[in-house]
């Protein structure tokens, strides 16, 4: 009984889906592509990819049967890829009306009510801006760029000469020791270590499957989120008093409070939970990036030489008049910017975003329909032969020849439109400051290590390195 069941469930299923395939393709305008399996769709050949050496194939062998633009069907949903880069600034700028985020569910149970991706509208262009503000605001940068380049000092001060040590692991913990700076100025302590520590359980669950039952991935996860929201909150709490006070914000939490007293639109939990929210980077992209850059420099000693020469040049010169190391100082060094964009570019830790129509859209000769996901795929922008020579080779010169890393649609490590990255500037800072102190104090070998790029892009066996003082 129960095979037969079994059997008149999948023959339903596959006539349901044959049936919504056909209505799909017979509509004028949606891009060629294939479905795949019912259910499954072409999940397993898209995660397969991920774990190979080139990630890209699985967009590469679609672009080339169907086009720049081709349909297909990832857990369960049909979407629209677009391999396209002018596609893809259409899909990042129109926003709210048209297009709002596709997100798996287990990152909208984690992130919960007041996630930032939530939002839209005027108030998610309010937070976007005085966040991006504060970020840029010259006192920030005068007091980050002491306190990364102290992090940074201290945390490189306590590795031992000629011994091993996981760099995706250090990476991690400087870039998180900053952003927390920034966010709510907590100092290294019990209380850091605490929010690492809850942090690093709460993230495990952004991608998994999402049950909530006691013992499971994301029922641990959630847990965690309710520890950081009292840590959080309590932070919260104290500064609320203070609110009004004379003087510039000291940290994004100061920011939104001060938000939340003018508009008062703003719950003191959600200012909690943005702040739990825009801790992410820290644990991802930037050391991510930091290792990366590290790997790539390793294997290609032009590169290495060059960044040397420049940073040596910056230190003889601080060494000479005594003077601060300031913002400018570090983003004026041309071809560790160089460095920084093309480990941007082939690393790819944002490889694409997810995005859903809200009406049937029209982009050049494409049809996306209403309900639909769409995914603008920044890998196959970036690993493009078209846009970028050899794209598969570290490159960090390809960026002197007339290649801008801003105001380029080629170019999207950090998303764009109405939802870029507003700590763009802070990124490159922290990654410059990192790479200078390191080149002029260390010289390092690494043992054989691979990229893996799913779930999340990491070193798998977190980049073993070994160190040794430039003095020595």
């Amino acid at each position: 009984m129960g095979f037969w069941v079994w059997f008149v469930c999948v023959i339903l299923g596959w006539f349901l889906f044959k049936k919504k395939k056909k209505i799909i393709e017979n509509k004028d305008g949606i891009p060629k592509g294939n479905l795949g399996w019912p259910f499954f769709g072409e999940t397993l050949q898209f995660i397969s990819s991920g774990y190979s050496s080139r990630p890209v194939t699985f967009m590469d062998k679609r672009k080339s049967l169907y086009g720049n633009v081709f349909k297909t069907n990832i857990l369960g949903t049909p979407i629209i890829v677009s391999t396209d880069s002018e596609v893809n600034k259409v899909i990042l700028q129109n926003h709210g009306n048209i297009f709002t985020p596709a997100y798996p569910k287990s990152i909208t149970e984690l992130l919960g009510t007041y996630s930032i991706l939530r939002m839209k509208g005027n108030v998610q262009r309010r937070l976007h801006t005085i966040i991006g503000a504060f970020l840029r605001s010259p006192q920030l940068k005068a007091q980050i760029t002491k306190d990364i380049q102290n992090t940074v000092q201290l945390r490189l001060a306590n590795w031992n000469n000629n011994s091993p040590l996981h760099f995706q692991t250090e990476a991690k913990q400087i870039t998180f020791e900053v952003l927390v700076k920034v966010l709510m100025s907590v100092g290294p302590g019990k209380e850091l270590e605490t929010l690492k520590r809850e942090f690093e359980e709460f993230i495990k669950a952004l991608i998994c499957i999402p049950i909530k039952l006691p013992g499971t991935r994301l029922y641990k996860s959630l847990k965690a989120r309710e520890k950081l929201l009292k840590i959080v909150g309590k932070i919260v709490e104290e500064r609320k008093s203070r609110v009004g006070e004379k003087g510039a914000p000291r940290d994004a939490v100061d920011v939104l409070l001060q938000d939340h007293s003018e508009n008062q639109g703003l719950p003191l939990d959600f200012i909690s939970s943005h702040i739990i929210e825009l801790m992410i980077p820290g644990e991802e992209t930037v050391p991510t990036a930091m290792t990366l850059a590290v790997k790539f420099l390793g294997d290609c000693p032009r590169a290495l030489a060059q960044l040397m020469e420049e940073n040596m040049k910056l230190k003889k010169e601080k060494d000479g008049s005594g003077e601060e190391y300031t913002w400018t100082d570090y983003m004026s060094l041309q071809f560790t910017q160089n460095v920084i964009s093309e480990t941007l570019r082939m690393a790819n830790i944002v490889n694409g975003v997810w995005r859903k129509a809200q009406k049937d859209v029209k982009i050049k000769d494409y049809l996306i329909p209403q309900g639909w996901c769409v995914l603008a795929s920044f890998i196959s922008v970036h690993m493009d032969e078209k846009n970028y020579a050899n794209p598969h080779e570290f490159d960090p010169w390809r960026w002197e020849e007339n290649l801008s890393a801003t105001n380029n649609h080629n170019f999207t490590p950090f998303g764009g439109g109405q939802r870029l990255c507003p700590g763009v500037e802070l990124t490159r800072l922290e990654i410059s400051i990192f790479l200078h102190h390191l080149v002029t104090t260390y010289r390092w070998e690494a043992e054989k290590d691979e990229i893996v790029h799913f779930p999340t892009v990491k070193m798998r066996r977190k980049l073993p390195i070994t160190v040794t003082t430039l003095s020595s």
